[in-house]
């Protein structure tokens, strides 16, 4: 039976290159998810114009807000197709530290 030792691994060069590519993925989404998310609210405390009206009578808000879900979708997909890879990366790094251990 194959017994992990989580550090020796979380101590090799490829696991922390897995690590900074996945960082390299999130932190900048997240941040940008963060930010388009939070604006809308900041946005309408403070300033009046995204209640102007955009097309009829529906006002800027009410576009950001639908943009908002847009951007949910499509962020979570891009993660879905990132985290593939991801996981194709984390198998060939079990494959690579399994013939280490042999």
């Amino acid at each position: 039976m194959y017994k992990a030792d989580y550090r020796q691994i979380a101590a090799t060069p490829s696991f922390q290159a897995f690590l900074k590519q996945k960082r390299a993925f999130i932190v900048p989404s997240a941040i940008f998810f963060f930010v388009f998310y939070f604006s809308l609210p900041v946005l309408t405390s403070y300033f009046a114009f995204l209640n102007k009206p955009a097309i009829g009578a529906v006002s800027w808000a009410w576009l950001f807000a639908i943009a908002q879900f847009m951007m949910t979708w499509v962020l979570s997909t891009v993660y879905t197709r990132r985290a593939a890879h991801f996981d194709q990366y984390v198998s060939a790094l079990k494959v690579d530290l399994k013939g280490e251990q042999t």
